[in-house]
């Protein structure tokens, strides 16, 4: 077995002097001293939201979580005003390809890439102040999981929608696995969005679920650096061709199965014209690309096989991230969805105390696992918490090829919150997933 590659030591670069100054991660403001913002939050006249109205959104949201119950959210941000966010943002997320591609970037652009945040909006609040905010010459690449297990997963969803809409060529959002009905069932956000909408929760729950389908799958970034949630993905299965059936032989039984089971590693031109409006991505039949980027992990083991573990996507190895880097003229590998909890049970590869782990470094580039909710999951059965940090990658000109990790510590204490899910007996990492429940929600 190869050995694990080491991750250089993360570094902090100055912050950019506009940026609005971060809170201490140690001893954030107390919320019974912020003073009360105006609400309910409006919808701009116009329809056209300003950065403005996205801040005092984040302002709103932060107090909101220290000060309102959540029964009383609908009173902070009006069903009307969700539906008009949620609505406009949907547009645009659905006209985008499975593929988004973020060139055109300019000498004095920088491109953040963020991981997992699973609802802790305290902490995303935090990182958007440590990287700066979404600008004309800083752009964002999410690379999903925004709900489930954290408590704020509704106001960490809505903050990135808000900024998608008023700067839809900045910041791209990117389909995890838990923006799907199944995970949003198990793992709190739907009991969330029921909780603080009260009779209008199915219909804020539907609504959200209509946005996650429309969420793209994968980004390529100056084309030289591939995104997704999970990872890489097979190929299409061939079709079977359907003899002519005999006129004497009606009855005829036909062999549907594949003449071979060898997978492959799919193409770029595959991966764009994959259906990925599902609410849950299938693990069997024809359209498994979807699947397979959301919930694939990477192996030291050479090859592609299934990822019996969660019973969907792939396990890939330094072989196959070597192939897909050469074939496509890549350097860079960006993928999240393995938090402190899944590495501890994947040997050979590193933890995620610093947020990111270099998983394979090839002849043509490397491949980098990021999650970016530090103190991960919020509730936690254990008396030892994980403590992991969380982290991002900041990409800079002219290539934009070169990983620049910064990790952070979450900020503490978070604001009292009971959970939206039973965390001492949910399965754990996603794995043995109820496939059934998964098909039938489709």
């Amino acid at each position: 077995m190869l050995p694990t590659p080491q991750p250089p030591p993360a570094i902090r670069r100055p912050r950019n002097p506009s940026a609005p100054p971060p809170p201490s991660s140690s001893s954030p403001s107390d919320g019974a001293e912020d003073p009360q913002p105006d609400i309910p939050i409006s919808w701009p006249p116009d329809g056209q939201l300003s950065s403005e109205w996205v801040h005092r959104l984040i302002a709103t949201f932060d107090w909101s979580s220290r000060n309102v119950a959540p029964s009383q959210f609908y009173s902070v941000l009006p069903v009307p005003v969700f539906d008009a966010l949620v609505l406009a943002a949907s547009k645009l997320l659905h006209k985008e390809p499975n593929c988004v591609s973020i060139g055109g970037l300019s000498p004095d652009s920088t491109v953040v890439v963020v991981g997992d945040v699973h609802g802790q909006l305290h902490d995303v609040l935090l990182l958007f102040r440590e990287a700066g905010f979404p600008s004309e010459n800083r752009y964002f690449v999410f690379n999903g999981d925004y709900v489930d297990r954290g408590a704020w997963g509704l106001e960490t969803f809505l903050v990135l929608l808000a900024w998608k809409v008023f700067m839809p060529h900045r910041v791209f959002l990117l389909r995890g696995n838990h923006e799907s009905k199944y995970c949003t069932s198990v793992y709190g956000f739907e009991k969330e969005v029921l909780a603080k909408y009260g009779d209008k929760g199915k219909h804020a729950y539907r609504k959200c679920l209509g946005c996650f389908e429309g969420l793209p799958l994968a980004s390529i970034i100056a084309g030289h650096v591939y995104t997704a949630h999970g990872g890489l993905f097979r190929g299409n299965p061939a079709i079977p061709t359907l003899p002519k059936r005999s006129k004497r032989k009606k009855n005829r039984k036909v062999n549907l199965q594949q003449e071979t089971n060898t997978l492959a590693l799919g193409s770029l031109d595959e991966l764009a014209k994959a259906r990925r409006s599902v609410l849950d991505p299938p693990w069997e039949g024809q359209n498994l690309i979807p699947g397979d980027v959301l919930w694939s992990d990477p192996t030291m083991k050479p090859g592609l096989s299934p990822n019996k573990e969660r019973g969907i996507g792939l396990l890939w190895g330094p072989d196959c991230t070597e192939s897909f880097l050469k074939r496509f003229q890549l350097k860079l590998i960006i993928r999240s969805h393995e938090g402190p909890d899944a590495r501890e049970k994947r040997p050979g590869l590193g933890n995620m105390d610093e947020g990111y782990t270099i998983d394979h470094v090839t002849e043509s580039g490397k491949l980098i696992t990021l999650f970016s909710a530090p103190d991960y999951p919020q509730f936690q059965a254990t008396e030892e918490r994980y403590k992991n940090k969380g982290a991002y990658i900041v990409l800079r000109p002219p290539n934009f090829d070169e990983p620049e990790f910064h990790s952070f510590d979450a900020v503490t204490p978070r604001p009292q919150v009971n959970p939206y899910y039973d965390f001492e007996d949910v399965i754990d990492s996603d794995e043995d997933l109820d496939l059934a429940s998964m098909a039938n929600n489709d």
